[in-house]
């Protein structure tokens, strides 16, 4: 396992693997998200419909986005995919799980994990999985993307939590493969407006769904944001992509190696 270090505040606990801060979690408010792209995740699941949902999580790590689920949404039942049993073993002894949760944590690797759900048995499915800061290039091939579709119900979202350089080729790569996917009715992408406009390496999340997605009210939840992002679809979208070539399993790539500074921001 790679080296996983808790560095405490007054709020709560970094969880940093490999030198890279993977989750934030909040001791004190559960509804509280701390990095910039895991908001832009809560966004998106806030706006889905209301009650319960049906979660499934590739990548663990803090376990963030499921408390914040558990916390927001009470009875969701939620699948967590992380491969490292040590590392959730950890979690769960440094920030315990609230009582009453019913987050199922699977010590699989997403292709594995995602490959073993029934069809149609999660309203969201959000990939969030990184190594060495960087996310894994089996995870966002045609294959695999394809396999993640299959496992949402008719009204349900994938979201995709990436990281990019200036220009955002590897991102546009991964929208345009989720082009050739069968089954999607929407696509877009959420991201900080200087990423967008290609100032600096970050975050961006990509928002595909089995069914069309009101992003009016997304566009206005990303611009209460304490770091306000932008939205990306139709045409604006089009141009992101413009020139990509889809990403399989026999020509994938891992995003790009990150800074030595991460730009991860606590709010």
């Amino acid at each position: 396992m790679e080296t996983v270090d808790f560095v405490r505040d007054e709020r709560g606990v970094t969880v940093v693997v490999a030198g890279h801060p993977q989750s934030y979690i909040s001791t004190t408010d559960p509804g509280f998200l701390a990095f910039e792209y895991v908001q832009m995740l809560g966004l998106v699941i806030d706006a889905q419909p209301a009650g319960p949902l049906a979660v499934t999580h590739v990548g663990g790590a803090g376990l963030t986005l499921a408390r914040y689920v558990q916390h927001t949404r009470p009875g969701s039942p939620q699948i967590v995919l992380e491969p490292e049993e040590a590392l959730t073993a950890l979690v769960r002894r440094e920030a315990p799980l609230p009582r009453g949760h019913r987050i199922r944590v699977r010590p699989l690797d997403g292709r594995t994990g995602v490959a073993r759900l029934a069809d149609g048995s999660a309203d969201v499915v959000i990939i969030d999985a990184y190594a060495a800061g960087r996310v894994p290039a089996d995870l966002t091939t045609r294959e695999a993307l394809a396999d993640a579709v299959r496992v949402l119900r008719p009204t349900g979202s994938l979201l995709i939590n990436l990281c990019d350089e200036r220009g955002l080729r590897y991102v546009a790569r991964v929208l345009a493969t989720l082009q050739s996917v069968p089954d999607l009715a929407d696509l877009g992408l959420v991201a900080l407006h200087e990423v967008l406009k290609h100032r600096r390496f970050g975050n961006a999340v990509v928002v595909a769904s089995r069914m069309p997605l009101d992003w009016t009210d997304l566009a206005r939840r990303a611009g209460r944001l304490p770091a306000p992002a932008g939205i990306r679809r139709g045409s604006d979208l089009q141009r992101v992509i413009a020139g990509a070539k889809p990403l399989s399993d026999n020509d994938s790539q891992p995003s790009p190696h990150p800074p030595e500074s991460n730009g991860w921001q606590v709010r």
